[in-house]
C-alpha cells in the first residue's frame, strides 16, 4: 500500500506557471506507474499525465501537452507536474495517484488507479 500527498496548488494568473509534487509514502514506490487527474467544479475527473515505473515514458492529455510535464525521483519517492503556460480552463483539484502495474500500458481512467492523494487546488485567473 501507498499512501500520496499532494502539494504545490495555488492561485496563478494565467500565463504562469506552477509545480506540483507528490509525496508517496512505502518503499515500494519504483512499482507503481503514476498518474495526475484533475476535477472542476461540476465536471468528472480527468486525466492529465502518467509516468511509468521507472520514469521512461509518459503521457499526456491533449489539452496540456507542450505545457505540462510529469517527472519523478524514485529516489525520493515523489512524482512532480510541471505545469506552464496556464490557462483559466486549468483550474481544478489536482490528484496524484498510484497504479500498480508498473506502467507498462500508461493508464488513463480514474478507475484503473489504485491509490489516490486528497487533492491540491490550482486557481488561475484571467
Amino acid at each position: 500500500q501507498v499512501q500520496l500527498v499532494e502539494s504545490g496548488g495555488g492561485l496563478v494568473q494565467a500565463g504562469g506557471s506552477l509545480r506540483l509534487s507528490c509525496a508517496a509514502s512505502g518503499r515500494t514506490f519504483n512499482i507503481y506507474a503514476m498518474g495526475w487527474f484533475r476535477q472542476a467544479p461540476g465536471k468528472e475527473r480527468e486525466f492529465v499525465a502518467a509516468i511509468n515505473n521507472s520514469g521512461g515514458r509518459t503521457n499526456y492529455a491533449d489539452s496540456v501537452k507542450g505545457r505540462f510535464t510529469i517527472s519523478r525521483d524514485n529516489a525520493k519517492n515523489t512524482v512532480n507536474l510541471q505545469m506552464n503556460s496556464l490557462k483559466p480552463e486549468d483550474t481544478a483539484v489536482y490528484y496524484c495517484a498510484a497504479d500498480r502495474t508498473l506502467g507498462l500500458v500508461l493508464r488513463r481512467s480514474p478507475d484503473e488507479y489504485d491509490y489516490w492523494g486528497q487533492g491540491t487546488q490550482v486557481t488561475v485567473s484571467s
